[in-house]
């Protein structure tokens, strides 16, 4: 099976100011793609130029075999978005907002209450949205980009700012939503929800792709492995120390750390995509 999307040579400017310089990218069915960057690095520019929102100074998109922005409009049918602006009609209620948008896709066959349920609003399905709390309304968000059963999801920082229940809830769904089939595109600068969400990860910064790869082989490829050993010593003295791994002689290293007390806490270090995007861009993600 082909990829769902397929991002080639994406580039877009507003004024002179280059936002994407140069951008290709492919998501496959049932996959998470995360696009990991600070603010302003070309995340959300790219996602409005794959769902027809911005069309591309030059490159080429297909989503679902189709060309975007030419077949915009089948494709849009065929999507689900969510953004951090909230677009919701704040006078009416979640079920109202979920029926009104099915409408918009021709769905007669909606069932907005399971769809609330699954966001965890079924108990304020009749409240108006005006009424619902930051993380509610990002529920509810959620909640509509699932109105058409959609092959792929684009979300724009879909927890930035929430709370801790709000932001394990919509992961919950990601991922449901990736298992069912859906290519899924994440924009993100959290490093942890782009770590445990994704399949893959392509770093941004300045309208670049720096690099594109799994997790776990880009902290192994690129970053660099330590433990921590905590010893006690006659005195009662705590002392620590942090050894590289991948480096000669790490063996002889711990061995001796081991040797200088009775052992309190051990424990090893892996680099995070942080550590990881610090190499290749020479900034952390909130620079």
């Amino acid at each position: 099976m082909g990829a769902t999307i397929i991002a080639t040579d994406l580039t877009y400017a507003y004024g002179d100011q280059v936002a994407v310089g140069g951008i290709s990218v492919e998501v496959a069915p049932g996959e998470v793609l995360g696009f990991l960057g600070p603010n302003g690095a070309g995340k959300s520019t790219t996602i409005k130029m794959l769902t027809g929102q911005l069309a591309p100074r030059s490159g080429t998109i297909e989503v679902l075999g189709m060309s975007m922005p030419a077949e915009r409009t089948a494709i849009q049918q065929r999507i689900g978005v969510c953004f951090e602006e909230k677009n919701l009609y704040l006078a009416m209620t979640g079920l109202e907002n979920l029926r009104f948008f099915a409408r918009l896709f021709g769905l007669t066959d909606l069932d907005p209450h399971a769809l609330l349920a699954r966001v965890g609003l079924a108990d304020r399905a009749k409240d108006r949205v005006s009424e619902y709390s930051k993380g509610m309304r990002q529920r509810l968000m959620m909640a509509r980009a699932l109105v058409n059963t959609p092959d792929v999801l684009f979300l724009d920082e879909p927890t930035d700012g929430l709370d801790p229940v709000s932001a394990r809830r919509i992961r919950e769904l990601i991922r449901e939503e990736a298992r069912r089939g859906a290519a899924v595109l994440l924009t993100t600068h959290d490093m942890m929800e782009a770590d445990t969400l994704s399949d893959r990860v392509a770093f941004i910064n300045e309208g670049r792709i720096l690099a594109l790869d799994t997790p776990e082989r880009l902290k192994l490829e690129h970053g660099s492995r330590s433990v921590r050993i905590r010893t006690r010593g006659p005195a009662e003295q705590v002392s620590e120390q942090v050894i590289a791994l991948d480096g000669d002689g790490a063996d002889a290293a711990v061995t001796e750390a081991m040797r200088a007390g009775d052992v309190v806490t051990i424990h090893s270090e892996e680099a995070t995509l942080e550590d990881v995007f610090v190499h290749f861009a020479g900034r952390g993600l909130q620079s």
